[in-house]
């Protein structure tokens, strides 16, 4: 009776056994590969409860989700002999388990050296602008390379590369740096120089129009007087009237110009040429600067108010007693 209880008990204990080989749970994100008796059986499993082979069959699970492996940081010297070290990361995924397990061994550890060996082949033919601009030529360049020997033969395919830093010698930072102060303060320059000689033509043309008139002379200082006079301090201004320094004027000796002849309108010299020598030193379009026309100053007869052509005679009539006792003089 007691052999009998034994001999149940065994088989019971097989069965469990049995029943634990044979049952696999394999998830969503698996494929399972069936070895029976060291053969690899073309049938992949699916997600799900599969039943196998209590005796002679062996399941390996593959994992299809992608991968997100870290570069180690890999230091060369790019194609203009600058030092540089870099590091990257790698998105790939299995997209034929058979292979990714019987063509190599660990596909990890194949994937990682790899990418570590082509990252070193990619700094040694890029240039340093480009490992700093022109990170996506240089992603797509490296993808490339890392998946050509890897999705063909062991099934793994690459799906994004991307370089994480670029770090440079110290001296080299410090080069760059003093390469773009100097580019700011180039370009500072021009622009000052630019708006010195803009305000300088503004300058000239402003002073032909009161040339033209010379009662906007005396307007103008009548109105800095007025500024003046607004801020609340002890300055006091003394103006001098115009027609005084006319009177010395004509007392100089020299050649004399006709009192109401017309100035010579300023031609503009030089637009073209800064513009040109800007867009020379910076690589960049620069418009040319349009200048506006000066618009024609309307003649004083015609602006002046009706009160004041009255009181014209009157004014004229007091200092014509003060010119004539001046000739005197």
């Amino acid at each position: 009776m007691g052999a009998i209880v034994a001999v149940i008990v065994i088989v019971i204990l097989l069965g469990i056994l049995a029943a634990a080989r044979s049952f696999k749970v394999i998830q969503q994100y698996e494929k399972g590969i069936i070895y029976r008796f060291g053969q690899v059986l073309p049938d992949i499993r699916g997600p799900g409860l599969h039943v196998i082979r209590p005796i002679g069959d062996r399941m390996a699970k593959v994992n299809m989700q992608i991968v997100a492996m870290a570069v180690p940081a890999q230091e060369g010297i790019t194609r203009d002999n600058v030092t540089v070290r870099v590091d990257a990361v790698v998105y790939f995924r299995v997209v034929d388990p058979i292979k990714a397990t019987v063509n190599v061994q660990n596909y990890m550890f194949a994937v990682s050296q790899q990418a570590q060996t082509s990252l070193r082949s990619i700094i040694g033919q890029s240039e340093m602008d480009q490992l700093l601009a022109e990170r996506e030529s240089v992603n797509r360049e490296l993808r490339r390379v890392i998946d050509e020997p890897t999705e063909g033969p062991w099934g793994v395919r690459v799906e994004r590369v991307e370089l994480k830093d670029v770090s440079l010698p110290e001296q080299m930072k410090r080069s760059m740096s003093r390469q773009a102060e100097a580019e700011r303060e180039r370009r500072a320059r021009i622009i000052t120089a630019d708006g010195e000689y803009q305000a300088s033509k503004r300058l000239a043309a402003a002073a032909n129009v009161m040339a033209r008139d010379p009662a906007a002379l005396q307007l103008r200082l009548l109105q800095t007087v007025v500024e003046v006079a607004g801020e609340k301090n002890s300055t006091l201004v003394m103006p001098v009237p115009v027609e005084l320094l006319r009177f010395f004027e004509k007392m100089a000796p020299g050649p004399s110009h006709p009192e109401h002849e017309p100035a010579e309108e300023i031609e503009d010299f030089g637009d073209a040429e800064v513009a040109a020598a800007e867009a020379a030193i910076s690589n960049a379009h620069v418009p040319q600067l349009e200048e506006a026309s000066i618009p024609a100053t309307p003649e004083v007869e015609s602006a002046v108010a009706p009160e004041v052509q009255a009181v014209a005679p009157e004014v004229q009539e007091v200092t014509a007693p003060n010119r004539a006792t001046s000739d005197r003089a």
